[in-house]
């Protein structure tokens, strides 16, 4: 009992003579011992990495999860330790949704089964979105957040004992300075040498934990690269996906010949409208290569045959003698003797029409 109280007492003491110090120095009546460039350096270093990293995390999370609402209630979850409730995305709920509209309408017919295409592959959109996010999640911010509530404490609480450490050398100092009597200038220079090692075996044990920071950039690279990689792998699956889907929907036309005609309106005029979306008009589409001009379509021009062509555009016809294209099908295609020279006939299935030549890939 005694001894904890003469603890308590002296670390009462010790905390009063760095608040007097701390005080003095914010009115310029004590001098302070300022460290050393390198370590000044380490420090800002290491504030910094903890600033963007933090900005980083919050945005990356918008990114994966745009709803507030539910990142507060995935936060809380955490916080609980349980397990988060698995819920359908957007891309799953409209899945769902078009599929239910698609039977409902039928899946015999074009509209109900071009639904139940979507609906899929919108299924699948939201599966590859999740598995993004649980991969970018455990690869990317949970490095990002071990640093803040790991590394970066210890470094703060090493900084903090050694600001103590420097507050209480320059107490030590200050009160060899004020020592008339050679018995406490004797005790002051003890104090002071013990302050000084203090300090400076805190000061190496600091510059240690933030020499390390190279190290935690060099791991968090690692991470950004598994972050692109993720990305990259997650943005190639959805666009194949959604050529799949392009190309099923361009079966359609072949499907169900008498429900379309070749500017995509429906062939009977009491019928419900249906059409197919494209992509850029052809004002926005790159010019057209110099090797179009090719041999084979010089060929191609010089013949009766036909050849098929791979298109590398959506195309949407703007006049009844023109035929839609969906970019990747392959169609047959033909020269017809006066026809404009940029403009060839095109064939899919028992459609027929014009198709501009800057749409299309020569097939060997």
């Amino acid at each position: 009992m005694e001894f904890n109280v003469r603890r308590l007492a002296a670390d009462a003491g010790t905390f009063l003579s760095r608040a007097v110090q701390f005080t003095e120095e914010r009115f310029g009546q004590a001098e302070k011992t300022e460290l050393d460039a390198h370590l000044e350096t380490l420090l800002s270093r290491a504030e910094s990495t903890k600033h963007w990293t933090e900005k980083v995390m919050k945005q990356t999370e918008v990114l994966l999860q745009p709803n507030p609402n539910v990142r507060m209630e995935e936060f809380l979850y955490e916080m609980l330790d349980k397990k988060v409730p698995t819920r359908a995305n957007n891309h799953e709920l409209l899945g769902e949704c078009m599929i239910d509209s698609g039977h409902e309408f039928g899946p015999g017919t074009a509209y109900g089964s071009a639904l139940i295409k979507c609906g899929e592959t919108e299924k699948l959109l939201g599966s590859a979105e999740k598995e993004f996010i649980q991969s970018s999640a455990i690869n990317f911010l949970t490095p990002f957040r071990n640093f803040i509530e790991g590394d970066f404490k210890t470094i703060a609480k090493e900084r903090k004992l050694l600001q103590n450490k420097r507050l209480d050398l320059d107490a030590a100092k200050n009160r060899l300075k004020k020592a008339r009597l050679a018995d406490a200038r004797s005790a002051a220079e003890t104090e002071l040498r013990i302050a000084q090692s203090e300090f400076d075996r805190q000061a190496e044990i600091t510059r240690l934990l933030l020499e390390g920071i190279s190290s935690t950039h060099a791991h968090h690279l690692r991470c950004l690269n598994d972050f692109v990689d993720a990305q990259a792998s997650y943005y190639a699956q959805c666009y194949q996906y959604m050529v799949n889907l392009q190309k099923q929907l361009g079966s359609q036309f072949a499907i169900f010949p008498s429900t379309f005609s070749n500017n995509n309106q429906p062939a009977s005029s009491s019928s419900a409208s249906i059409s197919v979306p494209t992509a850029q008009p052809v004002a926005s589409l790159p010019a057209p290569p110099p090797s179009q001009a090719s041999p084979a379509l010089n060929e191609l021009r010089s013949t009766s045959g036909t050849r098929k062509a791979r298109v590398l555009y959506d195309y949407d016809a703007a006049s009844s003698s023109e035929l839609s294209l969906l970019a990747d099908e392959v169609i047959t295609v033909s020269s017809v003797p006066g026809m404009d020279s940029d403009w060839l006939m095109g064939q899919r299935g028992n459609q027929k029409g014009k198709v501009p030549i800057t749409y299309l890939e020569l097939l060997n």
